[in-house]
């Protein structure tokens, strides 16, 4: 246990007025013996009006009931006690004012406490109260954690769209397919592609195609209910969505769910060769107990299924149950439907 010193009364409130901590002493029956400048210019309360008076009265507010308790605890048992900002930030009525704020509005400061036992003169023990600001590391840790969060955005959000981006995308497919295999369960994926999105960028400019994407993923976000489902951008105007624990009936709804979305969007198309709207095509398969797929191999089927949509007329949807899908006639995901004209 610390022992406390006695030099002169003028080194003593030279040291504890100028240090940039606030410092309360306490005796036995918690009266404030020492209250140092730093707790004056944060509370507005000189040290001779609360010098004797128990701790619960020194303040204009009373103190919280964890600081009591802790300084009832360490005055009793002689143990140490720490208060950290992350579970009580602000234990005592300590201000600062605002000079941004009208007429200086008074802000609570974050606190971290530290109460210390220390033996005075006569072996009476007393405890020392060790308050810092945390207020401005506080803040610091939110700007911290805002730029991050930010960079996370950045790195698995489409800037145009705001939602996924395929890098998303294939760190999570490859964690569902995973928990699907192991677990036993259905997942379903599809693809999504814009029905002669070149003809509209040729007609209308890349602003409004810019546009028109940002609609058409907002329609097709709406759809999702889960917090599971994932939707991304795949790359131009295709858009790619999987969606845990579906089985292949629900899929078939769900896809035409998509289409309607987009199609009730009525974007006007007029070099279109379907309609004189924005449509989408749409192919989709579903893993369900198939212990020997591989991560491409469903990413594959939904894009031949993709493919089948559009050689079929687009505007539609077309299911290709993945038992049936001969991986090895196929070419690579991402080029199947390619081979239709955009």
């Amino acid at each position: 246990m610390a022992q406390l010193m006695s030099p002169s009364p003028f080194a003593m409130e030279q040291i504890f007025n100028s240090i940039s901590l606030g410092l309360i002493v306490l005796d036995a029956q918690q009266s404030v013996r020492m209250w140092n400048g730093w707790v004056e210019r944060h509370t507005g309360i000189p040290s001779n009006q609360v010098v004797g008076k128990h701790i619960s009265e020194a303040f204009e507010e009373l103190p919280s009931r964890a600081i009591l308790n802790a300084i009832t605890n360490t005055l009793n048992y002689g143990l140490p006690v720490v208060l950290s900002n992350a579970l009580h930030r602000s234990p005592l009525p300590l201000f600062q004012r605002n000079e941004h704020e009208p007429e200086n509005e008074k802000i609570r400061i974050d606190q971290s406490i530290t109460i210390t036992p220390i033996t005075a003169e006569y072996g009476e023990r007393h405890c020392l109260i060790q308050i810092s600001d945390s207020t401005t590391s506080i803040k610091r840790e939110k700007i911290l954690r805002t730029h991050s969060e930010a960079l996370k955005r950045e790195a698995t959000t489409d800037s145009l769209t705001g939602i996924y981006n395929r890098r998303f995308f294939d760190e999570h497919y490859k964690m569902a397919l995973g928990h699907a295999v192991r677990h036993n369960v259905p997942l379903s994926v599809f693809m999504v592609d814009i029905d002669y999105f070149k003809e509209y960028n040729d007609s209308y400019g890349h602003v409004a195609g810019d546009k028109a994407l940002i609609q058409v993923a907002a329609a097709l976000r709406k759809q999702l209910l889960r917090a599971t489902d994932v939707l991304a951008r795949f790359g131009g105007e295709e858009f790619i969505l999987m969606l845990p624990n579906m089985a292949p009936d629900s899929a078939m709804l769900f896809a035409e769910k998509l289409r309607t979305a987009v199609w009730d969007l009525n974007i006007p198309h007029i070099n279109s060769r379907i309609s004189q709207r924005i449509s989408v095509s749409i192919g989709f398969s579903n893993f369900y107990k198939h212990p020997d797929v591989d991560a491409n191999s469903l990413l594959k089927c939904a894009d031949a299924a993709l493919y089948e949509a559009k050689k079929a007329g687009r505007n539609q949807s077309q299911y290709l149950p993945l038992q049936h899908f001969n991986i090895q006639t196929t070419a690579p995901a991402g080029t199947l439907h390619k081979s239709v004209n955009s």
